[in-house]
């Protein structure tokens, strides 16, 4: 299992949403470069970063940030106002590895799996499944939806997809822990990788993640703050269910 550090964009600066609310901010770093070097420096190799402007607004806001986050050699995962092709072209062009889609994929199916198996797109696109009280959330989590992520990932089997990058609203920058249950019922039954994010508080957080069948976890807020170093995080993680 890999941990993917979080590095949320809003205006350039690098801050966490409390429960995905924008009237909530929490503002940390305002070079997103210095960050990504001291997570680099810890020893990951993948970062999880989110344009918050664009989940916002449906328009990239943060691509130059991205560019240069990327030119330090890390392995980006990107999402954030990703709502057509042009804009997964250019998240690509600008460094990503992997671009996170979630609001137009559940809005526009049809057009997802169109993207999803075009030449130079298989393994390099993610579905984004945002839930808050076990319902999906779109447009940057200010509307709900009646879905569920079990359901819509069941739905995207045998696409040729990168991960399913699951997000519980309600435990997101909240150092409550994750939903364990919640991870795990969408684990076992996805049929396709699944990175779990959003609550994440401690060491014995990643510990119970490793149990479950996921690639990565996303961790922010509590590396911040310096209730997890991301160093022992990494290592358990890399460890496995041996740890």
């Amino acid at each position: 299992m890999e941990i993917l550090p979080a590095i949320d964009l809003l205006a350039g600066r690098c801050v966490r949403l409390v429960q995905g609310r924008y009237d909530r901010v929490i503002a940390y770093e305002s070079d997103p470069l210095e960050v990504a070097a001291r997570f680099r420096a810890a020893g990951a190799t993948w970062l999880h970063v989110i344009d918050l402007d664009g989940a916002r607004s449906g328009a990239l806001s943060n691509l130059a940030a991205l560019e240069r986050i990327a030119q330090t050699g890390m392995r980006v995962q990107f999402g954030g106002g990703v709502r057509d092709d042009s804009a997964i072209q250019a998240a690509l062009d600008a460094g990503a590895e992997r671009v996170i889609v979630g609001t137009r994929a559940l809005e526009d199916p049809d057009w997802f799996r169109q993207v999803v198996h075009q030449p130079g797109y298989a393994r390099r696109v993610a579905l984004g499944l945002d839930a808050r009280l076990g319902k999906l959330a779109v447009r940057g989590w200010t509307q709900s939806t009646e879905r569920t992520a079990i359901d819509v990932a069941l739905s995207v089997a045998g696409w040729p997809l990168a991960a399913i990058v699951y997000t519980d609203i309600g435990r997101d920058g909240m150092l409550l822990g994750p939903n364990i249950d919640a991870i795990r019922s969408l684990a076992a039954v996805a049929p396709v990788p699944v990175i779990a994010s959003g609550g994440v508080t401690d060491l014995e957080d990643v510990r119970r993640l490793v149990q479950i069948n996921l690639v990565g976890v996303v961790i922010g807020r509590a590396i911040y703050e310096g209730a997890l170093d991301l160093a022992d995080a990494l290592r358990v993680a890399r460890a496995g269910a041996g740890e």
